[in-house]
């Protein structure tokens, strides 16, 4: 069995790629506002909101436990794609490498969101994170409702 791989799935926004992409590029302190129910907080450990490498820790929720992830950030301006790459944190603690990302690709007035998990587990047992996919797909749906609406 394999310990390493790559889980994926893509979303139809209502939301245009720049509006879902200026969120996560400079402003991902709105994230907690837009998807409260998954995301309570995210704080800059080094760095700021905006630039590439920038460690920020996030605080969240998942199958009805809290969470922390520690993360870096980094930004494909040209090709809208947002990765986090995992440092520290629960999520961390089952995974030897964790890199979310989203790659945002306009469709009329909206965008793809095209979701991906890289993933390398420490050991057999863990399993393939799909629930951390979950994750991000409803955070991403509750974050382009909320952007969709302003």
């Amino acid at each position: 069995m394999a310990l390493h791989g790559k889980i994926e799935t893509t979303l139809d926004l209502k939301s245009s790629a720049e509006k879902f992409y200026k969120v996560w590029r400079s402003q991902s302190f709105h994230v907690p506002k837009h998807a409260s129910k998954h995301i309570q907080g995210v704080d800059v450990h080094a760095g700021d909101w905006e630039t590439a490498g920038s460690i920020r820790i996030w605080q969240y929720t998942i199958g009805g436990k809290a969470g922390v992830f520690k993360e870096e950030v980094s930004f494909d301006d040209e090709n809208k794609i947002i990765t986090l790459n995992g440092l520290e944190g629960d999520v961390m603690k089952i995974y030897k490498v964790y890199k979310p990302t989203w790659q945002l690709t306009p469709k009329g007035s909206g965008c793809l969101a095209k979701l991906t998990i890289e993933y390398e587990k420490l050991h057999p047992e863990v399993p393939v994170p799909e629930i951390y996919v979950d994750l991000m797909v409803h955070m991403t749906k509750d974050i382009d409702e909320a952007l969709s609406s302003e």
